[in-house]
């Protein structure tokens, strides 16, 4: 069960993260001066890193490298390729044997 709440936890935090990332957009267009737009950016940077991480660390390697790969725009639109197996015969040959 302990690692039920780790997961949702890491999740919670990454999706967090991704919030406070994209609420930078709209910072710009707050109607406040300009040193506090540059002090709430700096929290929202600063905090969106720190929950990245700590949610990273809760997911754990394999799953945090995944979600990573996956909000990284370079991948969204790669084609996804399906590694083959292919079996090896014990003759040493290659070649593909006509029937």
């Amino acid at each position: 069960m302990q690692k039920n709440w780790k997961f949702k936890t890491g999740i919670s935090l990454i999706i967090l993260s991704t919030l406070l990332f994209t609420s930078l957009l709209a910072i710009p267009f707050l109607d406040v001066t300009g040193k506090t737009k540059i002090s709430i950016s700096t929290a929202a940077v600063i905090l969106g890193e720190i929950t990245f991480w700590t949610g990273g660390l809760l997911l754990g390697k394999e799953i945090f490298t995944r979600y990573k790969a996956w909000f990284n725009p370079m991948n969204w639109f790669k084609k996804k390729t399906v590694p083959v197996k292919v079996e090896e015969s014990g003759t040493g040959n290659n070649s593909v044997e006509a029937q």
